[in-house]
């Protein structure tokens, strides 16, 4: 029996260090795979901080351009990288980033996880200075990311969260074990979102809600949970950063949404969705994911045309992987093409 045993310990002491040296080694390779990348694209700081941007704000038709946090995450193992990283996104073109709460402050071990399982991996981002990584950088914070519960909490402290980054928009980036097809629960979510955003108001922060595809599930014959949560929010308290994304995703009329939004679209995640396999194809389906700007098949000159007749005020690129060499700063690179076309020309000649 005892002999048993130590034959069973043995074979999980070996299954363990066998998968510590695995886990190890593939750390190892991970990091030497980023500081690659990163020093394949390596840029010098500069001293110009945030000047031209701030005079462009003067400007009410001057529409922002930025780069959501996610898609650093995997550039974010030390703070030379990330600062790297931001520096590359500042010469591209962009002048902002979009900042998550789960990215910019400690986060748990199950949220990492999560992420990381999920094709989103943070990295060490959450253990970085975001606030001296900005400032040095030379961007701006156009938004930061939260959630609905932890700002029912404590409205105050994640205002204050907002303002320490300099910026005054809070989104809300959905809900997670949701039922988006109760009508009660939806327009529950809507009055929560009322109440939410008239705190915030009165700490000098707006909030925006950013759509995924759930919100297109219907809760009525006619209506879907997003039309609910439009017509019974308060443009004084809730307007939205609209992700086209995964509306398209989600087989709905992306123009007609934008165009029912109108002035209430503050913020756009912008993303372009395609394949990019090579043939021959083993298959006539091919997998379509997100893409560089312009290299897919989503009608963005349309889109574009409709987000800068409604006022948009920023745009916001966001894409969680497929990208080119799988290189998320060659990625933002190249869809810099697209933006500056569509919305740098339009600031520098209004």
């Amino acid at each position: 029996m005892k002999k048993k045993i130590k034959k069973i310990l043995t074979i999980v002491f070996t299954c363990i260090l066998v998968i510590a040296i695995f886990v190890v080694g593939y750390g190892i390779k991970e990091n030497a795979r980023i500081n690659k990348i990163v020093k394949s694209h390596n840029v010098e700081q500069i001293s110009e901080q945030n000047n031209v941007l701030e005079n462009n704000n003067n400007n009410s038709k001057y529409i922002k351009t930025g780069v959501q946090q996610i898609m650093l995450g995997t550039m974010c193992n030390n703070y030379e990288n990330a600062l790297q990283t931001l520096l590359n996104i500042k010469n591209a073109g962009y002048d902002s980033i979009e900042l998550n709460d789960f990215m910019s402050q400690k986060s748990s071990m199950l949220v990492k996880l999560m992420t990381k399982f999920s094709g989103m991996s943070i990295g060490n981002a959450d253990k970085l200075d975001w606030s001296k990584l900005i400032k040095e950088s030379g961007l701006n914070v156009i938004s930061l990311h939260s959630d609905l519960v932890s700002i029912e909490n404590n409205p105050k402290s994640i205002a204050n969260r907002a303002k320490k980054f300099g910026t005054d928009t809070i989104v809300i980036t959905g809900m997670y074990k949701f039922d988006y097809s109760n009508l009660n629960d939806v327009k529950e979510l809507a009055q929560r979102l009322n109440k939410v955003g008239k705190a915030l108001s009165e700490e000098g922060i707006r909030l925006l809600y950013h759509n995924h595809n759930c919100e297109l599930q219907k809760v009525t014959s006619e209506k879907t949970a997003y039309d609910i949560i439009i017509e019974n929010t308060d443009p004084k308290y809730v307007n939205f950063e609209f992700d086209s994304y995964w509306m398209i995703d989600g087989g709905a009329n992306v123009q007609a949404l934008m165009e029912k939004l109108g002035s209430r679209m503050k913020l756009w995640h912008i993303n372009d969705r395609g394949c990019t396999q090579s043939g021959p194809y083993m298959t006539p389906i091919l997998k379509e994911d997100a893409t560089e700007l312009g290299h897919g098949n989503i009608d963005l000159d349309t889109l574009s045309s409709i987000a800068i007749k409604n006022g948009v005020e920023g745009i916001v690129l966001e894409t969680h992987q497929n990208w080119i060499d799988n290189d998320p700063i060659k990625s933002i690179q190249v869809s810099s093409k697209y933006i500056q076309e569509k919305f740098n020309n339009k600031n520098t000649t209004n």
